[in-house]
């Protein structure tokens, strides 16, 4: 596996408490998960603070991601020096209705330089499912998995995108 470890971080919320069901089904995987708080704010407000929490040093052998706002976070660091890989649960790709905000939240993809796994619901309000197909193009390296009728959270697909998530690591041995 190319990162037995991963950390996340939440949502625009910034409560943890919404990944811990995340940590719990992958713990149970056999990953160590560490669940990481950010400030709420702008994402590069918010990049220092996981930054520090995964030192350029580390990245090579850790995943890194998170739920939206902090797995846009952790794509900015992403773009800067590659950890092991990128798990996107969610991304935000624009805001509900302003759908030509994807150019820019997107802007730092092509150099992003490790394998990038995408989970989404294809309801997702913050993710177009046609806007997010022809983002993918711009990663080098990235999976896209979704599912029908699902919105901005998987919870009603934990169990299959926890798998997808320890699948996706084993492949990158």
């Amino acid at each position: 596996m190319t990162a037995s470890r991963i950390i996340l971080a939440p949502g625009a919320s910034g409560a943890i408490s919404q990944l811990q069901a995340h940590r719990d089904r992958l713990v149970a995987r056999g990953l160590d998960v560490q669940l990481l708080a950010l400030p709420r704010g702008k994402a590069e407000r918010a990049v220092p603070v996981y930054r520090d929490a995964v030192p350029e040093a580390n990245r090579a052998g850790v995943a890194i991601g998170g739920q939206s706002f902090g797995g846009r976070v952790a794509s900015l660091i992403s773009a800067e020096s590659a950890p092991a890989a990128l798990i996107l649960f969610c991304y935000p790709l624009h805001a509900p209705g302003r759908h030509e905000a994807w150019r820019e939240r997107t802007a730092h993809w092509a150099t992003i330089d490790c394998p990038v796994l995408l989970l989404s619901g294809e309801a997702d309000p913050f993710a177009r499912i046609d806007l997010l197909r022809g983002a993918v193009d711009q990663l080098p390296d990235a999976t896209l998995r979704t599912w029908p009728g699902v919105g901005h959270g998987l919870r009603p697909v934990l169990d299959d995108a926890m798998d997808a998530v320890v699948a996706f690591l084993h492949a990158r041995t």
